[in-house]
């Protein structure tokens, strides 16, 4: 029966992701001949406070103020961050919220909204609630104990009463209605609750990724509800590429799983249509939401590591590079390599800086700031 299922999920992904494929290029065909690049930042209003939900890649920290495995507030993470600060990001240094943050002229780094002494100044421009180990799906966060995206939008509650409190109703009505917000989440629900844990197994996984767009869609429109009108909303990477899918599944040599980067193109691709279905929609009027594909830009960093300077994107920098991830990347039983900027992957999960200034700077290029 297991055989079975896996057979028939092989087959449809195989085919799902080959239409989605030609889709994709077909559609960018079309964009590269009718299209003009996003306007200049300078040509447009710049938001006055970046909001911040979702997952690991994005945490700075809020896992420090949880009860969790996973987190990374102890060296070696932090190493190349300001003071050489583990202050829970899960890098050597800033993460994809600080970059954007930074490049849109609001402010250096974002900071967490749990565990943190938060001034007004960081109240008027933004905040993150990101927690290490969510995802769409509530079981992937309550598996690892960690904030669900409904906690999160918990928070984002507390946060308005706290920010009308010194900018005043209107005025804080304004920026959380003019605000910019990146939503990151849902690798760990394919590449953790779907296909290494038995938990959602009463899926198949045509069904679950149909079910992970479901909460996406109902997380967007929750936090519209809340307010927020701007709001980015970011695809799966290519899972089977990162380094810890390549030792679980990827055989002796730890090649990429073709199965997982299919499923995530599958997932992107539902996605992607769920945002263009509800952008503006007479479901959510007035609303901006921009899908942002992770996979295509990293995918290229993987396979063309001399095209951006790296030497090594199939294992991480900490330790031996193919299982140290949170608490076994640390500064007992695991050094981090010589040279971070020569590798792609800081663990087993998650980039290094360099390799996010250079994943941003592609995203940006592509979809611009605002």
């Amino acid at each position: 029966m297991a055989s079975t299922r896996a057979a028939v999920s092989r087959s449809f992904l195989v085919a799902a992701a080959t239409v989605a494929v030609l889709m994709l290029w077909f559609c960018r065909a079309i964009d590269a001949s009718v299209t003009t690049p996003p306007p200049a930042a300078g040509n447009q209003t710049r938001p006055p406070a970046l909001i911040v939900f979702g997952d690991s890649i994005v945490d700075p920290g809020n896992n420090n103020a949880l009860t969790t495995l996973i987190r990374c507030n102890f060296p070696p993470y932090g190493q190349d961050f300001p003071g050489h600060n583990a202050t829970g990001r899960f890098s050597n240094g800033r993460v994809p919220s600080d970059i954007l943050a930074s490049r849109l002229g609001i402010k250096e780094y974002v900071p967490a909204y749990l565990g943190t002494e938060l001034s007004d100044f960081d109240l008027l421009t933004g905040v993150n609630f990101a927690s290490g180990g969510c995802g769409f799906d509530p079981l992937t966060a309550q598996l690892v104990s960690v904030l669900t995206m409904d906690n999160q939008l918990d928070l984002f509650k507390e946060y308005k009463s706290k920010l009308a409190r010194i900018a005043g109703a209107a005025r804080a009505g304004e920026i959380v209605r003019t605000s910019q917000y990146m939503v990151v989440t849902g690798t760990d629900d394919l590449a953790n609750t779907y296909f290494t844990t038995p938990f959602r197994r009463d899926y198949d996984l045509e069904s679950y990724i149909a079910f992970v767009v479901r909460c996406a869609s109902e997380f967007v429109k929750k936090l519209y509800g809340h307010g927020a009108r701007r709001i980015n909303v970011t695809g799966a990477p290519p899972v089977g590429c990162v380094p810890s899918q390549r030792t679980n599944a990827g055989g002796l040599a730890r090649e990429c799983v073709s199965l997982y980067n299919q499923a995530a193109v599958v997932y992107n691709a539902a996605l992607e249509e769920e945002m263009k279905r509800l952008n503006g929609s007479a479901e959510l009027p007035g609303s901006v939401l921009k899908y942002i594909d992770l996979y295509t830009p990293l995918f290229d960093m993987i396979t063309r590591p001399d095209a951006y300077g790296f030497e090594v994107t199939n294992r991480g920098c900490c330790g031996t590079g193919v299982f140290e991830v949170t608490l076994t990347c640390n500064r007992y039983t695991a050094d981090a390599c010589r040279d971070p900027t020569k590798f792609l992957f800081w663990d087993t999960y998650h980039l290094t800086e360099r390799g996010y200034d250079l994943l941003m700077e592609q995203i940006i290029n592509r979809y611009g700031l605002f």
